[in-house]
């Protein structure tokens, strides 16, 4: 159908004859434009030419407000069920200690439980680059904390001086038994490791 704007119904259909379609969507077949305008009077509705350009053009008996309204109730409905789902960034260091780290996973878990995605970000600094074996066994371990919460999307990955992981919500949180954070974190205590002093500049 052509846009609302656009959209010729009743008095402004010109076309001598037209192919219409009923109230119901029944396939009437090809009428003279008084006839359609009569079965419409009849049925007190409006007749709406929804293809203009077809040989004769379509049209069809329909009330023509109550289409446009719900329409829009439609678009907008749609809309509110459409989330936007936005991308959460935590921040970690190869040094993390147990207690931050503690902090940053339930800032993570809490926006997993949200629906957001998380994008787990550990930062290396000078020669620490050569120790991204620790920053690696970190990240394994923050993925580990979170199963229950969300699933890797992007593997850990290095994006300049930074190591990079993607977590998505699990579908399936709403229901289940949370896990205690606390008793989950405690697992990690020896997963963040401080960087020798040597390694810093």
């Amino acid at each position: 159908m052509a846009s609302h704007k656009d959209t010729r119904l009743n008095d402004d259909i010109y076309s001598p004859e037209i192919r219409l379609i009923g109230a119901d969507g029944e396939q009437v077949g090809v009428v003279t434009l008084s006839e359609a305008k009569e079965a419409a009077q009849v049925a007190s509705l409006d007749l709406v030419e929804i293809v203009p350009n077809a040989e004769p053009p379509v049209c069809r008996i329909m009330d023509y407000g109550k289409f446009i309204f719900e329409n829009k109730k439609h678009r907008q409905e749609s809309r509110k069920k459409t989330k936007r789902v936005q991308v959460k960034e935590i921040k970690f260091r190869p040094g993390t200690d147990i207690g931050d780290y503690n902090i940053k996973l339930r800032n993570l878990i809490k926006f997993l439980e949200k629906g957001d995605r998380v994008k787990v970000t550990l930062r290396f600094r000078g020669r620490e680059m050569a120790h991204q074996d620790l920053g690696l066994k970190l990240l394994r371990q923050v993925e580990a904390d979170l199963e229950e919460y969300g699933t890797v999307e992007q593997f850990p990955k290095m994006e300049g001086r930074q190591m990079v992981m993607l977590i998505a919500p699990r579908k399936s949180t709403k229901g289940t038994a949370k896990a205690d954070p606390k008793s989950s974190t405690e697992k990690a205590a020896d997963a963040p490791v401080e960087p020798e002093k040597s390694v810093e500049q």
